[in-house]
């Protein structure tokens, strides 16, 4: 998507240990138009896949996944990353490692949001190592639903979360995928389609 990697070059900050930062636009402050154009371009890519519910983790997956879920006219469910008083019983759970805070979380989504005829769509901001929808691939799997296919914002194609989605035979469909960060530049796989 052009208008994601031009403001990827423009508003995003390589960090050491290949951390791209999107923090103006993306997972701290928040571009509405950029996102409506997100979500309606996840729900072009997924038209046909009979989407009937999107997944995706708290917080920075929950901007995309809701403008999808608009375009689509689905729900959006997000597993949370912290106990609630309210999140008590009947939840599917997965242990998820994040890797720009590496720590570990159990993600948690009650059970009653998730029926074993739900087609689900699973979006995410960034794919590096997968761990993310791993854990999303483990709630599906415990509820019996069928994914109906993966939609990222930036895929981080040099790591290994490509690789984990393949093995699967999910579809991925992922609007930037940054090749490297060769010399503190993000370079794109579409730089690579246009030589």
């Amino acid at each position: 998507m052009r208008e994601l990697e031009e403001r990827i070059l423009k508003d995003g900050r390589v960090l050491p240990g290949e951390v791209l930062k999107v923090d103006g636009f993306l997972n701290h402050q928040v571009d509405p138009d950029l996102m409506f154009a997100m979500g309606t371009e996840f729900a072009h890519l997924f038209q046909d896949a009979g989407v009937t519910k999107i997944l995706t983790v708290e917080s920075s997956g929950i901007a995309p996944a809701v403008m999808a879920g608009l375009a689509m006219h689905v729900p959006v469910v997000f597993a949370r990353k912290h106990k609630s008083v309210t999140l008590i019983d009947d939840l599917y759970t997965a242990e998820v490692y994040s890797y720009t805070k590496k720590t570990s979380n159990h993600i948690s989504i009650a059970k009653k949001f998730l029926q074993a005829d739900d087609q689900v769509l699973l979006i995410d901001d960034f794919l590096a190592n997968g761990q993310a929808v791993q854990g999303m691939f483990e709630i599906c799997d415990k509820a019996h639903v069928k994914i109906a296919g993966v939609g990222i914002v930036i895929e981080k194609v040099f790591q290994t979360g490509h690789q984990l989605i393949a093995d699967r035979g999910v579809r991925l469909e992922s609007l930037a995928q940054i090749t490297s960060f060769d010399g503190d530049r993000v370079h794109f796989a579409s730089e690579d389609t246009q030589a």
